[in-house]
């Protein structure tokens, strides 16, 4: 309930209708340290019919690496904060397994400055496809990374490997009720307090 009714606060569509009628979030944290995987993403849906939600340790931001190494000259990539509808759809990360990839143009900041923070400046802000990809960090079994570092450009990223496969075996059983598109609504932890 306390998540959909930051939903309602805000004004975003929060889905209901039906048993894995999936709301996809983020959470970020921007009282922490960069390269830490200090945010969350979550899933909030409904299974026989009860409500339930998951959370797993995630970054919504670059690592540090990308933030001194931008791939880009305009800077790299931070996603802004709010709800894209039909924004991601099931694909293949950089060709190689299966994840959530940007489906349509998404506002994103770009932090050009190479200070180690994150900047928030609205004036850098450019709708773009720019590859930002809801996926999980280490590629083994059972692990978990505590660093960022080349984890995230940018993308929304998992950092367990197991919550990651829950995650798509969620959002796999969605898609073949729903369609293979999904809305994604990042917020921030100040939302909820």
């Amino acid at each position: 309930n306390a998540i959909k009714n930051i939903y309602n606060k805000k004004n975003y569509s929060f889905f209901t209708n039906g048993n894995y009628n999936l709301n996809i979030f983020g959470i970020r944290d921007t009282t922490g340290s960069v390269n830490k995987f200090d945010d969350l993403i979550g899933l909030a849906y409904k299974k026989d019919n009860e409500p339930v939600v998951k959370l797993y340790n995630a970054t919504t931001d670059p690592g540090l690496y990308y933030l001194n190494n931008p791939m880009r000259v305009e800077g790299t990539a931070i996603l802004k904060e709010g709800q894209y509808k039909s924004a991601f759809k099931i694909g293949l990360h950089k060709g190689s397994y299966t994840a959530l990839i940007q489906n349509k143009a998404l506002p994103l900041y770009r932090d050009r400055n190479k200070d180690n923070k994150l900047d928030f400046d609205e004036s850098t802000i450019i709708t773009e496809m720019a590859g930002i990809n809801i996926h999980r960090a280490t590629s083994v079994a059972g692990n978990k990374s505590v660093q960022v570092d080349k984890w995230s450009a940018g993308c929304q990223v998992i950092a367990a490997f197991d919550d990651f496969k829950e995650f798509m075996e969620i959002v796999n059983k969605s898609s073949s009720l729903y369609g293979s598109t999904f809305t994604y609504t990042l917020f921030n932890r100040k939302d909820f307090e």
